[in-house]
Order: C-alpha cells, then sequence, then structure tokens
C-alpha cells in the first residue's frame, strides 16, 4: 500500500519557505514508524523536554513560538484556578484530522504541559481533545495548587 502525498502547503518561518509535505514526512510517517504503538507517550514527553530548552514567559509568547514553529495558531479559550483550555488551529491540522483517524497532537500537548507548568509553577498535565470534524484541537491543562515544582 502507497501513501498519499498530503498537499504541497508552505509555510513561512524566519524568511525561509518550509514545505509542509517534509514536515508531515517526518511527523506523520517516519516518526509513527520509529515510535510504534509508543509514539503517543513518547511525543508527549519530547514535548516537555523541548519547552524546558525553548522557556517561554507567558501565553502570547507560546502563541509566538506556536505560529514560528509551524504548530498552528494557539488561542487560549478560557482559564479557571486550576486548569485552562487552549484551542490549536491551521490547515495542517485541518487536513491530517480529515486523512488520519489516529492522528494525535502530543508533541503539541506535552510542550503546553511544561510551559504552564514552568509559568504557574504548580506541577500540570495536558490532554488533546481533538475536533477532528472541525478541524481542530482542544488542549485541556490541569493544575494542582498543591504540587508545587
Amino acid at each position: 500500500m502507497t501513501e498519499q502525498i498530503p498537499e504541497q502547503k508552505s509555510f513561512t518561518n524566519h524568511d525561509e519557505i518550509v514545505p509542509a509535505f517534509g514536515y508531515e514526512l517526518i511527523r506523520e510517517v517516519l516518526l509513527k514508524d520509529l515510535l510504534g504503538k509508543e509514539a503517543p507517550a513518547i511525543l508527549y514527553w519530547a514535548g516537555k523536554r523541548l519547552a524546558r530548552k525553548y522557556p517561554l514567559a507567558s501565553i502570547d509568547e507560546m502563541t509566538a513560538f506556536f505560529s514560528s514553529a509551524g504548530w498552528g495558531s494557539l488561542t487560549l479559550l478560557n482559564e479557571s484556578k486550576n486548569e485552562m483550555d487552549l484551542e490549536l488551529t491551521s490547515t495542517l491540522i485541518n487536513a491530517r484530522c480529515k486523512k488520519d483517524e489516529d492522528c494525535t497532537f502530543q508533541l503539541e500537548t506535552g510542550f503546553i504541559a511544561e510551559q504552564i507548568e514552568q509559568q504557574k509553577g504548580f506541577i500540570c498535565e495536558a490532554f488533546e481533545h481533538p475536533k477532528k470534524r472541525k478541524g481542530k484541537v482542544l488542549i485541556t491543562v490541569k493544575w494542582d495548587k498543591k504540587d508545587t515544582i
């Protein structure tokens, strides 16, 4: 069985154009093959590790990072005393949701969990809620103020 080539789209990053096909080839084909059924868990922890290498001080900085990394448009929907909800959208996310029933966004979810943990000073856990028909991902981050880092 041959893989369908994703639609050729590009995003701009620091004056360079990177074809979306290259990003998707690594993300959706190579990493899935290398990591197997453990891919979502490994990608979550990889996202946390990336966040430690690129610490960001605010939601605004996270939004800018997501845009620069080609991960999509990140929007804070609401925040309460123990959790927040964010929305992640892009044409690539929409295409992945429509094409692949098993697509996950654990890399982004882990990255967000670690960023919020560092910003708030509490142990955080994040959960993805792909809205595949709508072509977007909702991410919930939860923390307990008794669990300080």
